[in-house]
């Protein structure tokens, strides 16, 4: 295996497993606020360097007046309903995806694997962040990274989310719940133009060479789907990172 391809393979891995802190496997604990909060990740462990030294690390604030609209396919979403299967990992609310959902961007496929959510957005618009956000991770043929963000704004209850939110574990840790199933469509807006950049995981270890697709529109929640999430997590979201002359684009 290339050492490429081992850095994609442990992104892969960072992204769809548990928090391996939580999970009792021998790595170091990081959080997002205090001595292992993200100015201190790199040092929390020499796995985590790319988080300080990193020259493609997410999340970014994208800026309107500096980004390069172009012809960009439009994204092919094929989402199927899949049994519910919740991770609460100490770090974020994921549902794991059962196999068979996936986009696909210009005849490049990518496997949807899971999503997890972030309070408040961590990619932020002009300097607005979202009340959260969700990321829906992907993987194509080669196991490098899509990762597509979905903006959440406060309004509407979403059903989807709520029940992934009545069924969490009651003690952290898995959870799958009998008989329910959910649908990653659900979590999507009916305008699903986006902004994509090359980027990174945005929690330790921090591998870089994830493509991001930021949809421009937010999808909502309510209030109380908002409240209920906090409770666990009320703060969630790395800081911005420098853009290093990377160039965002945006559909047209």
């Amino acid at each position: 295996m290339s050492s490429r391809h081992l850095v994609t393979a442990l992104a892969v891995l960072a992204f769809v497993s548990a928090d391996a802190g939580a999970a009792g496997t021998g790595h170091a604990h990081w959080s997002y606020k205090g001595a292992a909060g993200p100015a201190h990740w790199p040092a929390v462990e020499s796995e985590f360097k790319t988080c300080g030294i990193g020259h493609e690390q997410s999340p970014i604030d994208i800026r309107l007046d500096a980004v390069q609209a172009a012809d960009l396919p439009a994204i092919t979403f094929d989402y199927r309903p899949a049994p519910l299967r919740i991770v609460d990992n100490g770090h974020t609310i994921q549902v794991n995806y059962a196999p068979g959902s996936f986009i696909d961007v210009g005849g490049h496929r990518y496997e949807l694997v899971q999503f997890h959510f972030h309070k408040p957005s961590e990619e932020s618009i002009d300097g607005k962040r979202y009340a959260m956000v969700a990321h829906l991770v992907h993987k194509d043929a080669e196991g490098r990274l899509g990762v597509v963000a979905v903006p959440l704004a406060e309004g509407k209850i979403n059903p989807m989310i709520a029940a992934v939110w009545n069924n969490l574990p009651k003690h952290g840790g898995e959870a799958r719940a009998a008989g329910i199933a959910v649908d990653a469509t659900d979590l999507l807006p009916g305008d699903r133009g986006y902004f994509t950049f090359a980027g990174s995981l945005t929690t330790p270890p921090c591998s870089e060479g994830v493509t991001w697709f930021v949809l421009k529109q937010p999808s909502t929640l309510s209030a109380g789907e908002i409240g209920r999430f906090a409770h666990a997590y009320p703060m969630n979201a790395r800081p911005v990172q420098p853009l290093n002359g990377r160039v965002v684009r945006a559909s047209r």
